[in-house]
Order: structure tokens, then C-alpha cells, then sequence
């Protein structure tokens, strides 16, 4: 990929942030989507640049819980900022900027590389419909088709270049599948990333009323759990080429844990359930809805 290639700057023409009446608003960010957390990190990881950047630059190993808070942080306000959403971009592109290097085959490579740039974004959402999919809330076909086109927008404010993204959720589809069989492979940040997995020596999260003791006590619980969902959610071939074992009773043991969450998540009010700021957003999004129909 050529250095010269590089995306520096928005897209001319100001594309606008989603609003209230946005799907994505309506659904939230709820915090089960931390449960896939995990795939989408083997996804960008996988990619030859994503992954070189990632081994060069990232503290994730040093510091998973303030990494995985500043990348909560900034899915939020590219979501729900609104012109904070631009101000997010900008930082964004600036951070990446100096993110240059040698990759694993001993060439050239920078995080503003327009497909890598592009990967990143496109891969979150793959996994907000393994999310979707696995954990709730259900949606139709529809429903999917506008959450894409409206990632799609999220993405052009981002500075991700409009050639980069496929137009409609099959032509998605099919970028998705190319991606995993013709790009993404393993490399020594996909190895970091699945021993991660296992939670060796991670403190425990910094959350209020979360004591050390129970972290003593959910860490095997929270191994298993986040093994299951992580590999069991990932492409198939991608499963394969990684050289990840899943049979029949894992994915039982997989669907099994998907109920529960479903039937523990259901009744819980959006202030518990949601991200702060998804929770605001679904907020103004009903308002918008009472509006509209008053």
C-alpha cells in the first residue's frame, strides 16, 4: 500500500453526524457490547497494518482498562457528539497521523492507510452485528440496511474516503468475506491479543463497588466467558486460519451464555444498560419521536 495514499483530511462537503432520528440513537450503546469487544480487536488486529500499528504504538497490554475506556469514550461521541463528533474526527485522524512503521513482512506501513483507516471502522460494525446477533436487541432487515448506511455516514466524518466503503449492506457483506480470506492473518499482535484473553496478571477493572475480592472470584468465570465469545464469534475461516478449536459443544456453551444475558439484560432501565451518552441519545431520540407525532 502506498504511502502516498494517505488520508490527511476531512472529505470536502461537511458530512453531517447522526442526530435523533438516527437509528443508531434509537438503539443506544448498550454495555453488552463490551461482551464483543474482543472479536472486534482480532478483526483490526488481523490486518497486516492494523496489527504492525497496534504492536508499535498501542499500551493495550499495559494498560487494557484505560485503553478499553478511551476507545468506549471515542465510539460514543463519533455516535452520539454531534459537532463533538467532527472535533473527535479531527483528533483522530491527528493521533494516527504519526503512526508509521515496518510492518511483520518488512514493509513500509501508516495507520492512515485508506483501507486499514477504512477496516477499522467497517470491522466495528461487523461486530456490532455479531453483537446484534448474539446478545440483542433483534433487528430486521430494514432495520440493518439503515444502521450500515448510517455507519457508513459516521465513517465519512471520520475521514474514512466514501471509495472505501461498499454502498449497501450486501455489497458489505461480500467486502467482509474478501477481507477475511484475502487479507487478514495471523501476526504477533493476534498471538498478544488471544494470550490477553486469558487475563494473566490484569488488575482488576477500575469501576466503582468493583472490589479487588470479586475480581479474585469472576476473573476464571469472565477467562471462560470472554474465550467463548471472542472465538466464537470470529468468521469461520478466520477461526481456522488462526488455528482456534470450536466444536459443537462450545457453541452450545456460547448459546447457552447468549439467553442469559438476553434474560438478565431485557427489564434493565437504559441508565444501567446503556453508556452514558447512549443512554442521553436514546433519550433525545424518543423526544424527537414525541415531536414528530405531536
Amino acid at each position: 500500500m502506498s504511502l502516498s495514499q494517505s488520508q490527511e483530511a476531512p472529505i470536502a462537503g461537511g458530512p453531517v453526524p447522526l442526530g435523533p432520528d438516527s437509528l443508531v440513537w434509537k438503539m443506544g450503546f448498550p454495555r453488552t457490547g463490551l461482551l464483543v469487544a474482543g472479536r472486534a480487536l482480532m478483526l483490526q488486529t488481523a490486518h497486516p497494518v492494523v496489527g504492525a500499528g497496534v504492536r508499535d504504538f498501542s499500551d493495550f497490554t499495559r494498560d487494557p482498562w484505560g485503553r478499553l475506556d478511551r476507545t468506549l469514550r471515542s465510539l460514543q461521541v463519533q455516535l452520539f457528539g454531534g459537532p463533538a463528533a467532527l472535533e473527535e474526527a479531527e483528533r483522530l485522524r491527528r493521533l494516527h497521523r504519526g503512526i508509521r512503521g515496518t510492518d511483520f513482512r518488512g514493509e513500509r506501513y501508516q495507520a492512515l492507510d485508506p483501507e486499514a483507516y477504512a477496516w477499522v471502522h467497517l470491522s466495528n460494525f461487523d461486530t456490532v452485528l455479531a453483537g446484534v446477533r448474539w446478545f440483542g436487541p433483534s433487528l430486521t432487515r430494514d432495520g440493518r440496511e439503515q444502521l450500515y448506511a448510517e455507519w457508513r455516514q459516521t465513517g465519512l466524518v471520520l475521514g474514512v474516503r466514501d471509495e472505501c466503503m461498499p454502498a449497501d449492506l450486501d455489497a458489505f457483506r461480500a467486502y467482509v468475506r474478501h477481507m477475511v480470506s484475502g487479507t487478514l492473518s495471523d501476526n504477533e499482535t493476534v498471538r498478544i491479543l488471544l494470550s490477553s484473553l486469558e487475563l494473566k496478571g490484569v488488575e482488576p477493572p477500575p469501576w466503582p463497588l468493583f472490589p479487588a475480592p470479586l475480581w479474585t472470584v469472576l476473573r476464571p468465570l469472565g477467562r471462560s466467558f470472554l474465550h467463548d465469545v471472542t472465538v466464537g464469534t470470529l468468521p469461520t475461516l478466520l477461526r481456522q486460519r488462526l488455528g482456534l478449536p470450536w466444536n459443537l459443544a462450545d457453541r452450545r456453551r456460547l448459546q447457552a451464555a447468549a439467553i442469559l444475558v438476553r434474560a438478565a439484560t431485557t427489564p434493565l432501565p437504559d441508565r444501567v444498560l446503556h453508556y452514558p451518552m447512549g443512554a442521553r441519545a436514546r433519550r433525545d431520540a424518543r423526544r424527537a419521536d414525541s415531536r414528530q407525532v405531536a
